[in-house]
């Protein structure tokens, strides 16, 4: 595939010129493709893909035609870094307008923070009104730290944010019972009463599991609990954090739905390839589906790949 990474080497291989296999690229017989580089996969971790998506499967429908679980219950959490500026940002001015000039201390050293997202799947009552829009909230892993010494930008004892220096299980923990837990209570629809609520969270070392007994205090408390940003241009920590929260709000809940209906489709895709990843997810055609009101809110399954996967994870 060396040989086929331009138009010019393309063309050379081919014997043709250049300009004809650009025409043949723009009347689509030739297109371009981004060949990304997948981690592989070990024999144990394609088993545990396919059991994961097989428990995400109800178990009644199996035997005839297999269908996901709403996941109506599931919340999923994750952290991204997030740096306070970008080495270059691109904007448009008008003619004879000033642009403005950033700076900063070092262009290698762009202060950046640890953000926690943890999103759930939107829902929408019987007057289609949206009872829960899926974003329970962006919470940053900071410190509110108290100026050692006077400069010139704060005298001393000023309150100042800071970016946590470690993010390990006791930092994860702590985010969840002090901000996670509070935001579910809050956001959750009352009427559904009390059930069980699954967090899906990747296996990061700084992830807790559910037998962490911290944890099990506060999530038993109440229920059962399981376990466009740089539009901005923030300038100061506090500036981020609002810009984050802003960019995470304005996230529309039925993009919020379709994307948990894409984690159903590529649990489709792991059983028909056996756990493995070398796969590319097509197009579905949500958009369509949901302007003709055939947008199901369940994905179906191919039953032969389910069948295949269960005799695969059994023996």
């Amino acid at each position: 595939m060396g040989d086929r990474t331009s138009i010019r080497d393309l063309a050379k291989m081919l014997n043709f010129g250049p300009t004809t296999l650009w025409r043949m690229v723009k009347r689509k017989q030739i297109k371009a493709h981004s060949s990304p580089l997948h981690p592989g996969i070990l024999e144990e971790c394609k088993m545990a893909r396919m059991k994961w998506v097989l428990g995400l499967i109800m178990d009644y429908s199996i035997p005839m035609i297999p269908h996901y679980y709403n996941m109506y219950d599931f919340i999923n959490i994750d952290e991204k870094w997030f740096y306070l500026t970008q080495k270059s940002q691109r904007v448009y001015l008008a003619n004879n307008e000033p642009f403005s000039h950033r700076k900063a201390k070092s262009r290698t050293k762009i202060p950046k923070f640890m953000f926690m997202a943890a999103v759930a799947r939107p829902r929408w009552g019987e007057d289609e009104q949206c009872e829960l829009d899926g974003n329970l909230g962006i919470f940053p892993f900071t410190d509110a730290v108290a100026a050692k010494r006077t400069s010139k930008n704060r005298v001393k004892g000023t309150i100042e944010t800071k970016p946590i220096k470690l993010v390990n299980q006791i930092a994860t923990r702590a985010m969840l019972i002090n901000y996670l837990i509070p935001s579910i209570k809050e956001n959750w629809p009352p009427h559904e009463g009390e059930k069980v609520i699954y967090i899906i969270q990747d296996n990061a070392k700084a992830h807790i599991l559910q037998y962490n007994q911290e944890w099990k205090q506060h999530y038993k408390q109440d229920g059962s609990i399981q376990s466009l940003m740089h539009k901005k241009i923030p300038k100061m920590v506090e500036d981020l954090s609002g810009a984050l929260i802003d960019s995470f709000n304005e996230l529309h809940a039925k993009t919020l739905s379709n994307v948990w209906m894409s984690l159903q489709y590529v649990g489709n895709e792991i059983l028909k390839h056996k756990g493995d990843n070398n796969y590319q997810l097509l197009h579905n055609k949500k958009k369509i589906l949901e302007d003709e009101g055939n947008l199901p809110k369940q994905v179906k399954a191919p039953r032969w790949a389910v069948n295949e996967c269960t005799q695969l994870v059994e023996e």
